[in-house]
């Protein structure tokens, strides 16, 4: 591919349990919960909200921009941190991000093989699927088949290209923009672009 390495990593190891430091932010979670001091169902909601509001909503609008300005999408695809900091979207997170365009002819796929790296300011907290060891292994192994069991049957001639995420180097997708959509305000298309669609296990 130009323009970017791709990380392909097959040969790290996934363990079967959680890492320890997940189980003491669990054990932690609890303890807090057990004394007062959080309130679960405020926990909840506050993680609900990153993962499928504030996060996604902010990719959606980056999406949305660049599928009405092709000056910015060109911004966009060459300086993926630059441009989407343009629209006050970035954190220590999003630093050394790169966008990937799908077209008819390419999809692209993104993953982290070692653990959940994912891009933060625009697409929130990564969900427990794109965590879980068999979406990391398959995503890699069988990429058109983990793409139908989120109901995305692709072609047999368009290319899927597998982007292994890092703590160096981020990917979001920049979805195919849907057809009939001519008319749409900037604000309308926002709300047609999905986390998954940014993640690239579905189309719109």
């Amino acid at each position: 591919m130009s323009g970017h390495d791709q990380h392909y990593h097959h040969d790290h190891e996934h363990q079967a349990v959680p890492h320890d430091l997940t189980l003491r932010v669990k054990a932690l979670e609890s303890l807090l919960i057990e004394k007062g001091y959080v309130d679960p169902a405020a926990l909840d909601a506050l993680i609900d909200t990153m993962e499928n509001k504030i996060g996604p909503r902010n990719g959606a609008k980056v999406v949305a921009k660049a599928w009405l300005d092709p000056e910015y999408k060109a911004r966009l695809l060459t300086d993926a941190p630059k441009a989407i900091a343009e629209l006050g979207f970035l954190s220590a997170e999003g630093e050394s991000m790169v966008v990937l365009e799908n077209t008819p002819q390419v999809h692209n796929l993104v993953v982290c093989t070692l653990c959940s790296c994912y891009p933060w300011p625009v697409l929130g907290l990564p969900p427990v699927w794109y965590k879980s060891n068999a979406y990391r292994s398959r995503a890699v192994i069988d990429p058109r088949g983990i793409l139908k069991e989120f109901g995305t049957a692709l072609p047999e001639d368009t290319e899927i290209r597998v982007w292994d995420s890092t703590a160096e180097v981020r990917y979001l997708v920049l979805p195919e923009r849907p057809s009939n959509t001519e008319s749409l305000t900037e604000e309308q298309l926002a709300d047609l672009v999905t986390r998954d669609s940014m993640v690239g296990v579905t189309k719109l």
